[in-house]
């Protein structure tokens, strides 16, 4: 289930979403690969945001802009998923999947 993010962007703004890795422990874990997709709520790609690549690191701060957050074409509703791959003592390129989902406000007089 993706976590509902409670602070709205607004259209065609920016908005900044920061993620940070934990191991199972809840240790603090810097990952080996991190990728991220920005789609609607049916999975459909917004402005082609797939697969983006981050440098790995305890957490990572994904902005979105402009288009990211246009409203006209493709409803209110967005999804960023992470996929990341790390090591702990259970294993090695263990995978980690999370998903936010968040509405972006549509202002009346943005064309």
């Amino acid at each position: 289930m993706a976590t509902q993010l409670a602070v709205t962007a607004v259209e065609e703004s920016t908005y900044v979403i920061t993620a940070a890795f934990k191991d199972e422990d809840g240790t603090a874990v810097t990952p080996q690969t991190v990728v991220w997709t920005l789609t609607d709520k049916d999975g459909t790609v917004i402005n082609s945001r797939e697969d983006v690549s981050e440098t790995p690191d305890t957490s990572i701060s994904v902005v979105l802009t402009g288009d990211d957050l246009a409203v006209s074409t493709v409803g209110r509703t967005r999804v960023l998923t992470i996929l990341a791959t790390y090591n702990s003592d259970y294993g090695s390129l263990l995978k980690l999947k999370a998903a936010a989902t968040f509405s972006v406000e549509n202002l009346i007089a943005v064309t």
